[in-house]
């Protein structure tokens, strides 16, 4: 079919949608299409119609969820690799017992009726198009973590949930865990005494992807489509394994720090109460330990975005620290990190509280401890069916049509994810600045946090060094010191920061700003 422009796709969407059972779209203003905000999607009795976009990976746990949940069936599945896409078809028809239709293009799919929600597990850099295309046609959506590549298209979801009225949750599950929202409400009414430094752990091992090189693009998958809104590459790619390693190249991911991240940056915001952006901003880190783990000093690895990260976030009264690490995490975390964690060989992911009487440890989706300052177990809290809980949250708004019900909304998305893109731009903007360790820790003495720098670079150091990283081949990069306005959503001071809170998008795929959608 031809391509549309977004004007023109609203326009189709808006005529063949409004001759469906719903009636969503508004006739008043021929010029925009609009969707009446808040209109009821269905009937007591009748189920929900999902599509859902991207499942070769996470998207498989969204038919699970969606197909399961009777308030709901799964009636589209899109995919730009149709050997993935058709077999993901044949199994849904198997467990719902209805065979989903199949698309490459979720524009198409966007004009058929039955389709009330519409879910995104794709790539990161098209989760935000995605969402705003399916909320121009009157879609409530789900959008995976992180909801947007970059604070641009987050802005963009805010403003186009309130535009059309659509209920768009992040895919943050936490925040539907009762055991973290009742350690949440604990550290809220005070039961650590008064908390403003929180700390984000993803310690989670991540080989390297293989060295850059030629590697064929699978059979099936339409890569022009895979592209998306970001700047079309040679169509050969340069990572072995197409489907998941775009997560460590930025042209499409955001590393860990926005992969795994988010769902600990958004729990670190929750329990301080912060719900603003930081004033400023400071990551040194690197890829570093794949020339060891290969045994060549010369290797390159296709991937370009941090492997290990320490990113700073002053908040004036209060701060975040978010600490990633990609290699082998069997090493000592040191005794700050083990006394929560324990000296667990496997991967420890999680955030760490610290008030004037005590701390809080989220040490899985379904965990959480409160200790006294002499670390003794002051209530522990526990969930289960975390995944579900989140999906039903967001279920029960679509019928509601109550936004305010979300756990996870476009905005929450939008500040958890702006502190992970906040702290790549820093690192990105300094990632050739190379440093020695006591350059660094001269930086760091100079950095406002209330955190114990030296500490945290010594374990970070520990870490490198147990890994075989020599730093003095293989140095730490020593990111920009940024500061930043919440309210404007822009760096001061720094025009190469600013222009990297967006992108250069391919014509057709644009992302329109927030004023715009």
């Amino acid at each position: 079919m031809p391509r549309l422009n977004r004007r023109q796709f609203a326009a189709a969407a808006a005529a063949t949608i409004a001759s469906t059972r719903m009636s969503r779209l508004s006739a008043a203003d021929s010029n925009e299409n609009a969707v009446e905000p808040n209109e009821i999607a269905v009937g007591p009795n009748e189920k929900l119609g999902v599509c859902i976009a991207g499942v070769n990976s996470r998207g498989q746990e969204h038919i699970r969820g969606f197909s399961h949940d009777p308030r709901t069936e799964v009636r589209a599945i899109v995919d730009i690799d149709e050997s993935v896409g058709q077999r993901r078809v044949e199994k849904i028809a198997e467990t719902q017992g209805r065979k989903p239709e199949f698309f490459t293009d979720l524009r198409e799919a966007l004009e058929m009726d039955g389709i009330d929600i519409v879910t995104s597990a794709a790539p990161n850099h098209w989760h935000a198009l995605m969402g705003i295309w399916a909320m121009q046609a009157g879609k409530d959506v789900y959008i995976e973590k992180p909801i947007c590549h970059n604070l641009h298209e987050g802005r963009a979801l805010v403003a186009a949930a309130e535009k059309y009225g659509r209920m768009c949750q992040t895919g943050t599950q936490c925040r539907s865990s009762s055991a973290v929202r009742d350690a949440m409400q604990l550290i809220a009414d005070g039961g650590i005494g008064e908390v403003n430094f929180a700390r984000g752990l993803c310690y989670k091992r991540r080989p390297s992807i293989g060295a850059l090189g030629d590697y064929p693009i699978p059979e099936k998958v339409n890569f022009d489509l895979w592209s998306g809104p970001a700047t079309y590459t040679d169509p050969k790619v340069t990572r072995r394994r197409f489907h998941y390693d775009w997560h460590w190249q930025r042209h499409y991911g955001n590393g860990d720090l926005g992969n795994q991240g988010p769902h600990q940056t958004d729990i670190a915001r929750w329990g301080l109460g912060l719900n603003r952006h930081p004033n400023a901003i400071f990551t040194y880190g690197g890829r570093l330990g794949y020339q060891t783990e290969q045994k060549d000093p010369n290797y390159v690895d296709a991937g370009d975005t941090g492997n290990t990260e320490i990113s700073l976030y002053d908040y004036g009264d209060k701060c975040i620290v978010f600490e990633t690490r990609g290699l082998d995490c069997k090493t000592t975390s040191g005794p700050e990190i083990e006394r929560f964690f324990g000296n667990k060989t496997s991967n420890k992911i999680g955030v760490i509280f610290y008030g004037n009487e005590g701390y809080v440890a989220q040490t899985s989706y379904a965990q959480c401890t409160a200790y006294d300052l002499d670390m003794n177990v002051i209530q522990e809290f526990r969930a289960k069916n975390v995944g579900d809980a989140h999906f039903a949250n967001f279920i029960d708004s679509c019928r509601s049509r109550d936004a305010s019900a979300l756990n996870a909304d476009a905005l929450t998305g939008h500040l958890s994810a702006g502190v992970s893109h906040l702290g790549n731009i820093s690192y990105y903007l300094g990632e050739k600045h190379h440093v020695s360790p006591d350059q660094l820790r001269n930086v760091l003495s100079k950095v406002k946090s209330l955190d114990d720098n030296d500490a945290t670079l010594d374990r970070t150091i520990d870490h490198l060094v147990e890994n075989g990283v020599e730093l003095d081949q293989t140095p730490l990069s020593l990111g920009a010191q940024l500061k930043f306005d919440p309210e404007a959503e822009r760096f001061i001071g720094n025009d190469d920061a600013n222009a990297m809170l967006s992108r250069e998008y391919r014509k057709g795929f644009e992302v329109p700003s927030a004023a715009n959608v």
